[in-house]
Formats: C-alpha cells, structure tokens, sequence
C-alpha cells in the first residue's frame, strides 16, 4: 500500500517524523533554557522527562496543526504568488501569514497547558514569551518546508523527463517501424517492378520519390517539430507513390495559404492521417479516395470521404494515440479527429515558429 503523500510531494510518515523531530527538539531546548536561565528551574531528572513528555506532545500536536497549514499555505502562495513572478510580495505574505497562523496557535495551547497546569508565571508574559517561540521556530519549519519540497519537486521533475524521454524514444521507434514497414516496401516494390517494363521514366521518378520518403523518415525522426513546408513536401512524395500503385482511385487536393507553410508540427504527422485514411477506406476508380489537405486557423486539416473496406482486422489504432503524445512534448494543443456528414476530418495544431 502506497503511503499518501501531502501536496503531492512530501510522504506522510516522513512529515509525521519532522514534525515529532522538531518538537521535541524545540522543547528540550526551551526546557534545558528556562532551567539554567532560572525562569522555570526543574526539581530532578523526573521532573524533566514528564516536563518533556508532555511538552512534546503539545508541541507535536501543535506542529502537526501548524504544519499542515503550511503546507496548504504554501500551495496557495504558490497559486498567487508564485516565487518567479511576485517575489516580493511572496515574501511579504507569507511572513506575515507565518507569524500571524504561529500565533494563534501558540495563544490556543498555552490556554490549553494553563488549563492543565497553571503556570506560577504571569499569563500574559507566557502568552507573548509562546508567541514569540512558536513564530521564530513556524518560520523555521516553513523555510525547510519550501527547500525540501524544492528539493522533492526537483527529483520529480527529473524522474519526469527521463520518463518523457524513454517515452519519446519508444514512440520514435514505433514511428520508424511503421514508416519501414514491410507491407509498404514490398508493394512499392511490387508497383515498381511492373514500372520498369512498362514506364522507364515514371520507373526512375518512382524510385527517386520512394527514396526521399525513406531518407525524410531518417532525418525526421529524431527531430521534435519540422516545418509544414517540408512536411507537404514528403506527403506529396507519399502520395505520388500511393497514386501509382491506385491510379485514380486516389485523388488528392491541396490548398495551403503561404503564411502556414512556415509553421510546424512534429515529424510525419501528415503521413499518419494519409495513411490511416488509404488503409481503412476502399481505395478504387470507380469509388475513389478523396482526400482534401487544407490550413485554417492555426491547424492543418485533412478530411476524407468515409468508404470503410469491409475487413476483419479491428484497428488498434496506435498510430493516432503515437501522434496525440508526440505532440504532448511540443504543443499543449492536440490534434483531434471526428466524423461529420460522412468524412473524416483531422485537425492537427500548426506551432508558430519562435
């Protein structure tokens, strides 16, 4: 069983340590003070155990108050008053918030231990003489709180970009895979070895197109975003190579303004929509694919009229849930792909370059 953590980054049994830690920590100093100061001499080592004992147990319930309120204060500063942004009124408020929580609390427990033991001192001066330790050592605790859970939130952010970057490197794998893959090489071969009897000149075009799609796919791959310029580019050449093999069964369209040619989105984004849309649909002359490749509003979209192959391969749709995390890594917009009047239609989110 997982042992919950508090603002998402401290565990509970280390806070519940701290917290024990500091109080009796704190009351053995204040004990051992007042006793050699003269302000509250101690009779025997007895005295000073129970002294301590109970001591720390006020002072554990108390830090433990205390220091949850921290935490939830501090959670809210990091909302409002973020230490990038509004350093000094960061600082500010929760100086102020500290003193102001500490001694509240510290006015509470020393009615409390008054109740259970009468102090022979004077209320007041006890009440302020608290005040002053509860606040000294609440600014303490948050000043640990804040570097320890910078120092927390560090190793996390850490543990997440190795994570991403694992992640990363896996769905580029799978990204080069489908882009080798074998079912696509073996028809472009099939195509072009019936192009070299028939049509030496498209033969050789094919074979130039066939391999700037590979050489685009080597040198996109590790790269996170590519200009849409370069991007139309290898889908022109995808498509050419899909034209030959359908003939026209295959059409395609393109109506791209000048100023989205500069922007971009992650690598071979527009071979995945192409791709899904020739293997799910009949693809023939006499009900042929119509594809329409188009910019509006910041994003590349492609729609496709819907004639689904009758097939029992179910999709998995990996290809898709790939694209959705690449562009998690460059983009917080995502692509988002429906059916409307009985075609597909892909929205991929254009990225404006810096």
């Amino acid at each position: 069983m997982k042992i919950k953590k508090l603002n998402n980054t401290i565990p509970l049994s280390k806070l519940l340590w701290f917290v024990l830690g500091i109080a009796i920590g704190v009351q053995f100093i204040l004990i051992t003070y007042n006793h050699f100061s003269g302000f509250y001499p101690l009779s025997d080592f007895k005295h000073f155990l129970l002294r301590l004992l109970r001591g720390s147990i006020l002072s554990f319930v108390a830090g433990l108050i205390i220091v949850l309120a921290d935490l939830f204060f501090i959670s809210f500063l990091n909302r409002v008053f973020s230490w990038s942004n509004k350093l000094g009124a960061r600082i500010a408020f929760q100086f102020m918030g500290t003193v102001l929580f500490a001694s509240v609390v510290s006015f509470g427990f020393t009615g409390f231990a008054q109740w259970l033991n009468p102090y022979t001192e004077s209320l007041v001066t006890v009440f302020l003489y608290n005040a002053l330790i509860f606040s000294v050592v609440n600014l303490v605790i948050v000043t640990i709180l804040e570097a320890w859970m910078y120092f927390l939130e560090g190793i996390k952010a850490k543990d997440e970009s190795k994570a991403l970057k694992e992640e990363l490197s896996q769905i580029q794998f799978e990204v080069l895979k489908s882009q080798i893959n074998p079912h696509f090489m073996f028809n472009s071969l099939n195509v072009l070895s019936g192009l070299i009897s028939q049509d030496v000149k498209k033969a050789q075009d094919f074979i130039d197109e066939f391999a700037f799609v590979y050489r685009y796919v080597l040198e996109s791959i590790e790269q996170p975003v590519r200009a849409l310029n370069r991007e139309m580019e290898f889908a022109r050449s995808y498509l050419f190579l899909q034209q030959i093999r359908y003939g026209d069964g295959l059409k395609y369209s393109v109506e791209m303004p000048a100023d989205c040619m500069s922007q971009l989105l992650p690598p071979l984004s527009l071979q995945v929509v192409l791709e899904n849309s020739i293997k799910h649909n009949i693809v023939d002359a006499e009900r042929p694919l119509i594809i329409e490749i188009s910019c509006h509003d910041g994003e590349l979209v492609v729609i496709n009229n819907i004639q689904l192959k009758i097939s029992t391969n179910v999709s998995t749709g990996v290809g898709l849930q790939n694209l959705k995390k690449r562009y998690t890594f460059v983009s917080e917009k995502a692509p988002v792909f429906y059916i409307d009047n009985n075609h597909y239609i892909a929205k991929l989110p254009l990225i404006k370059a810096e």
